[in-house]
C-alpha cells in the first residue's frame, strides 16, 4: 500500500493561493524561499514514503503493547523515529535559539499532512510533543525553557498532554489529580490520568509529560487548576537525567483504530509522589494548556485530511484496476476499470474535492496564525490572528468529520473488499474515527466556534470572512470562464445563508437553542469556507493557464474539482440555515424520559 505525497498541489497552495511568498517576506521567515520549500516538501515525501508508510499496515498489525520494562512499539518504528530525529522532521516551526528551524507554521503543516498520510499512528507522537513545546514555550520559565526545549525540539524527547481523568471526560473542571508543595520549591504530584497518547513508549530517552492538577485549597472548578511539568525521568543541572520518576503507565487502550499509537492509563504518585514543576502561575493551568491544544487541535484537522488522502489514493488505485461490468464512461472493451462506472467516480470526485478544500483551509488557517506570530502592523496582526482562531474550530471539526466521511468512501468503492482487513481500507476508517473525538469533539469545536469566536465579538471575525469571500464570489462572477461562473452561482446563495445563520446566532439571547444546531452551524460554515479556499485553487489555477508553460491537463482539473465541490456542497449550506434557524426547539422538546 504505497503513498505517493501530493507534493505538487500542496506547494499550488501555498504559493498561488494562501501567499507564501507574502509570508517569507516576513521578518524572521526570510528563510522560507519558494526554493527551499520545494526541497523540504521533496524531501518530506520521499522521507514518508519510503520510511513511515511500509509500517503502517504493520504497525495496524502489531500495535504496541505493555511489558514489566515499560511500551513496546511495533518493529521498525525505533528505527523509522531515529532517522524522523536525525532529518530534523519535528524541529521545522521552532525558534532557532531551541535548535528549531524557524519556518512558518504554513510550511510544518504541509509537511505534517504527510506524516499522517503515510502512518497516522506514528505522526500522532511528534503531534503531542509539539504541543508541548509550544505550551513551555509561551508560558515556562526561562530555566524551563533551557532545560526542557532543545531536547524537546530536536525530539530527543518526547511531550504528552495530560488532561482528563476516569470521573471528568471533557470537564476538567472535575479534574481531581493533586500537587502537594515538596518543601523544596516543587510539587509532588499523584493522580491518574487517561486516554493519554504516547504516555510511555520506546523511541525517546525522556518523555515530558504536561499534567493539570490541583494546588492544597485551591478554589473548585477550572479556575483552581494549575499546569506541571512532570518528566519520566528527572532532569540534573547539567542537563543529564536523573532518577525515575514516580510515573507509570499502567494499561493500554484497547481501540477501534491507531493501534500503533500507545494510549496510555498513566498513574501518578504511586510510590509517594511524582516530582513536578509548577508552569506559569497557580490556577492558570487550563489557560496555558489551552495553548497547545489550539495547535494540537489544528494538527488534528491536517490529520481529517491527511487520512482522507491516503484512503483516495488506495481507492483510486484500486478503481482503476477492478473490473466488474460494463461502465458507462469507459471507451473500449479494455478500459472497464469500475473507476469508469458514473457513481465511483462521483465518490472519487467527492474524494479528491473535498481534500483539496480541507487541505487549502488548513493551509490558510497556519498562514493566517503565521501573518499574525510576525506582521508589524498590530491592526494587520489582530485581524490575522482572529482569522486563525476562527478557522480553527472548522478545520479540526469539519476537516475531521469529511475527513472519516471520505474514508467511508473508500470503503464503499472498494465494495465488499473494502470490508475485509486485508486490502487495508478499513485501516484508514478505523484510524480516522479518532480524529472527530480527541482534542475536544465536534460539539465541543461548534461551541467553541458559536461561542467565543463568534458571538463573543457580535460576529465581527466571521462578517470579516464573509466581506473576503464575497470578494473572491465577485472575481468568479467577472471572469469569463464558464466553470468559474458555475462556482458562482452556487457561492453567492451560500454566502446569503451563512450570513443569515449568522445573524440568527447573535441575535439569541439563550445558550440553549445555539447549541442544540451548533454542530450544523460549524459544518455549513466549514463546507463554505472549504469552497471558498476551492473556489481560490481554481481561480489561481485559471490565472496560472495563461502561462504558455503551463502544465494545462492538470491546472484544469483544479477548476473542475471546484465546480464539483460547489454543485455538490455548496446548496448544503443553505440547507444548513434552514437546520440552524428552524430545527433548534425540536431538538430539545422531549424529556429524558420520553427519548
Amino acid at each position: 500500500m504505497s503513498y505517493s505525497a501530493p507534493v505538487k498541489e500542496i506547494q499550488f497552495t501555498l504559493n498561488n493561493v494562501v501567499g507564501l511568498s507574502d509570508i517569507a517576506a516576513l521578518e524572521g521567515f526570510e528563510d522560507a524561499s519558494p526554493d527551499l520549500v520545494e526541497a523540504i516538501l521533496e524531501e518530506s515525501a520521499r522521507f514518508t514514503g519510503e520510511v513511515l508508510a511500509p509500517l503502517n499496515w504493520t504497525g495496524d498489525q502489531q500495535g504496541s503493547s505493555l511489558s514489566e520494562g515499560g511500551v513496546v512499539t511495533p518493529e521498525g518504528w525505533k528505527d523509522a523515529y531515529t532517522k524522523f530525529v536525525e532529518n530534523g522532521w519535528g524541529s521545522l516551526s521552532f525558534p532557532p535559539e531551541f535548535g528549531g528551524q524557524g519556518l512558518p507554521m504554513s510550511v510544518s503543516s504541509a509537511v505534517q499532512e504527510m506524516w499522517h498520510s503515510a502512518n497516522m499512528s506514528f505522526g500522532l507522537c511528534p503531534l503531542l510533543t509539539q504541543g508541548a513545546v509550544d505550551a513551555i514555550l509561551h508560558h515556562g520559565s526561562d530555566e524551563q525553557k533551557a532545560r526542557y526545549l532543545p531536547k524537546m525540539v530536536e525530539g530527543a524527547w518526547s511531550g504528552t498532554m495530560n488532561l482528563t481523568e476516569p470521573q471528568a471526560g471533557s470537564d476538567l473542571a472535575a479534574v481531581r489529580t493533586r500537587a502537594e508543595p515538596d518543601g523544596s520549591g516543587g510539587y509532588l504530584i499523584s493522580g491518574q490520568k487517561i486516554y493519554i497518547t504516547y504516555g510511555e513508549h520506546d523511541l525517546t530517552d525522556n518523555i515530558v509529560h504536561l499534567v493539570l492538577a490541583r494546588l492544597p485549597g485551591a478554589e473548585p472548578g477550572v479556575k483552581g487548576i494549575s499546569l506541571f511539568i512532570v518528566p519520566k525521568f528527572t532532569v540534573n543541572d547539567d542537563g543529564s537525567l536523573g532518577k525515575r520518576n514516580d510515573v507509570t503507565c499502567v494499561s493500554l487502550e484497547h481501540k477501534l483504530g491507531i493501534h500503533a499509537s500507545p494510549t496510555c492509563v498513566m498513574s501518578y504518585g504511586d510510590a509517594g509522589g511524582a516530582q513536578g514543576e509548577l508552569v506559569g502561575e497557580a490556577g492558570r493551568g487550563l489557560v496555558y494548556m489551552f495553548t497547545m491544544m489550539n495547535q494540537a487541535r489544528h494538527a488534528v484537522g491536517v490529520e481529517g485530511y491527511g487520512i482522507a488522502e491516503r484512503a483516495y489514493q488506495k481507492a483510486l488505485a484500486y478503481a482503476k484496476d477492478r473490473k466488474q461490468g460494463t461502465t458507462l464512461l469507459g471507451k473500449t472493451a479494455e478500459d472497464q476499470g469500475i473507476v469508469n462506472h458514473p457513481d465511483v467516480r462521483r465518490m472519487l470526485m467527492s474524494m479528491r474535492s473535498g481534500i483539496e478544500a480541507m487541505r487549502g483551509l488548513g493551509l490558510e488557517c497556519a498562514a493566517a496564525f503565521d501573518i499574525a506570530s510576525r506582521h508589524p502592523d498590530p491592526e494587520v496582526a489582530a485581524r490575522h490572528q482572529r482569522r486563525g482562531e476562527l478557522l480553527t474550530p472548522m478545520v479540526k471539526g469539519w476537516s475531521t468529520e469529511l475527513g472519516v466521511e471520505l474514508c467511508s468512501l473508500g470503503v464503499q468503492i472498494h465494495g465488499g473488499m473494502g470490508f475485509i482487513e486485508e486490502t487495508g481500507a478499513a485501516q484508514f476508517l478505523r484510524d480516522a474515527r479518532i480524529t472527530p473525538i480527541y482534542e475536544g469533539t465536534t460539539a465541543i469545536q461548534a461551541n467553541d466556534l458559536i461561542g467565543r469566536k463568534t458571538a463573543r465579538d457580535g460576529g465581527q471575525a466571521m462578517r470579516e470572512l464573509i466581506a473576503d469571500m464575497r470578494k473572491t464570489q465577485a472575481e468568479l462572477d467577472t471572469s469569463d470562464q464558464v466553470e468559474l461562473k458555475a462556482v458562482a452561482k452556487r457561492f453567492a446563495p451560500a454566502l446569503d445563508a451563512a450570513e443569515a445563520a449568522t445573524d440568527w446566532l447573535i441575535g439569541q439571547n439563550d445558550a440553549t437553542l445555539p447549541s442544540a444546531t451548533s454542530v450544523e452551524y460549524l459544518m455549513m460554515q466549514g463546507r463554505l469556507a472549504g469552497g471558498w479556499m476551492s473556489a481560490r485553487i481554481a481561480l489561481a489555477a485559471w490565472k496560472a493557464a495563461q502561462e504558455d508553460d503551463a502544465d494545462q491537463a492538470w491546472l484544469a482539473a483544479r477548476i473542475t474539482l471546484a465546480r464539483f465541490y460547489a454543485e455538490r456542497n455548496l446548496p448544503l449550506v443553505e440547507a444548513g440555515q434552514t437546520i440552524v434557524s428552524e430545527g433548534a426547539e425540536s431538538t430539545v422538546a422531549l424529556e429524558v424520559a420520553q427519548l
